[in-house]
């Protein structure tokens, strides 16, 4: 078992090699979404029903960033008395520190871009193995306006969530808008989906 930046990472990165990681995908939209704002009384209202399902639940979040930088956790923590349900936020903005902190292989990186399903899984994966919370969520996308390619436009977004079920679900979005606007769609995408996951739980 190896280790990186202090942290334990054979057994993380097992979890998702071929024949030993479970991974089913909840949901792939090839489509264009169309661009939303998102207000910040939306978030602030997700962000509570985010925290009034961790809490009945008895669980605690970790997230695990790339595009939105932080704003995910920044937005989480806003709300009064979250230390009681938020453990750890990461923000591995560039390749190295997904590597690093995130123990995510530089081959998938190689072969896949840092913007694809297995990137995602093992941000999301590690995330919830080192902060060992009970559920964690990895954003990692192309907010623009540069950086786009045919295959992977500019609003391309993978996310991904890792439960104690240790099933990890992703999603894939095509989002339109400028770069503000595409963050915060893949904001609200990340709280959407950890109300589909405490309320499945």
């Amino acid at each position: 078992m190896r280790r990186e930046s202090g942290f334990e990472t054979g057994s993380v990165l097992s979890r998702w090699s071929p024949g030993t990681f479970r991974c089913t995908t909840k949901s792939w939209v090839s489509r264009r979404s169309p661009a939303v704002t998102g207000a910040d009384e939306d978030i602030a209202s997700l962000v509570e029903r985010v925290a009034a399902l961790l809490m009945a639940r008895n669980v605690r979040l970790a997230t695990a960033e790339s595009c939105t930088g932080g704003w995910l956790a920044k937005s989480l923590t806003d709300l009064p008395g979250s230390s009681a349900w938020f453990e750890f936020g990461f923000v591995a903005y560039g390749n190295n520190a997904k590597e690093t902190l995130l123990a995510v292989d530089p081959l998938s990186i190689e072969r896949y871009g840092a913007v694809s399903r297995e990137v995602a899984i093992q941000m999301a994966v590690t995330a919830r193995a080192v902060s060992e919370a009970d559920i964690a969520v990895a954003v990692t996308g192309i907010a623009g306006p540069d950086g786009g390619t045919p295959e992977k436009p500019v609003g391309t977004v993978w996310l991904a969530w890792d439960g104690p079920d240790r099933r990890a679900s992703t999603r894939l979005e095509h989002y339109v808008g400028d770069r503000r606007a595409v963050r915060r769609q893949a904001l609200l995408a990340a709280l959407t989906g950890l109300l589909r996951q405490l309320a499945d739980g």
